[in-house]
């Protein structure tokens, strides 16, 4: 891995995820570039142990690093003034999938807290529920999804970029408490398909 304090946060998030013993989704892992603006983005997917595949309920996590950022990083690196501190986008969406039936989003957002512990000295934000409606074969089946984000940013101090090993520490929280959502969320009684993996057996 590089030497990056955007791979050292990807690190940070992924060890905490796996502490709290969540599953994670390999073939949803993505690290890409846009070759044309240069952000760089980093996607995975983290599920309770046993969902079957897909899960059921699963959470997808995106972290951004804008150029402005990178340029931001460089220029500290090398010592030069900087107007505004990097930092890191963050989006961990929530999502039910395969349920039977169209979804009451009261019901999910009853059990979900409208922000994230602290990443540092920040929190994320819960946005508003997406429903989704996907018709199988024909017209007269459908399968249904809901999805609720946390959005926010994580902004590096002196300290962080002198030290990644700190994103440990502000990381931490988040895979304990992304476990205990999942378990709320698997508590609720939605009527749920079952898994493709066992729908081929």
């Amino acid at each position: 891995m590089l030497d990056h304090v955007f791979t050292d946060a990807i690190g940070a998030l992924r060890d905490a995820f796996e502490n709290a013993l969540l599953e994670r989704q390999a073939f949803e892992e993505r690290f890409q570039v846009d070759v044309l603006l240069g952000d760089s983005t980093w996607e995975t997917s983290y599920s309770l142990p046993g969902e079957g595949m897909p899960p059921r309920i699963q959470a997808d996590i995106t972290l951004g690093w804008p150029t402005w950022a990178q340029s931001s990083y460089r220029s500290w690196y090398i010592g030069e003034p900087i107007d505004e501190p990097p930092r890191i986008e963050i989006e961990i969406a929530l999502r039910l999938q395969r349920l039977r039936t169209s979804p009451d989003p009261a019901r999910l957002l009853s059990v979900l807290p409208e922000q994230s512990p602290p990443i540092g000295n920040h929190r994320l934000e819960r946005s508003g529920p997406t429903i989704e409606t996907l018709f199988l074969g024909n017209l007269d089946e459908a399968e249904y999804a809901i999805e609720v984000s946390y959005e926010g940013s994580y902004e590096f101090d002196e300290a962080t970029l002198k030290d990644g090993s700190i994103l440990d520490d502000h990381f931490s929280a988040m895979g304990g408490w992304i476990a205990s959502v999942l378990v709320r969320v698997g508590d609720l009684t939605y009527d749920f398909l079952p898994p493709l993996d066992l729908d081929e057996s």
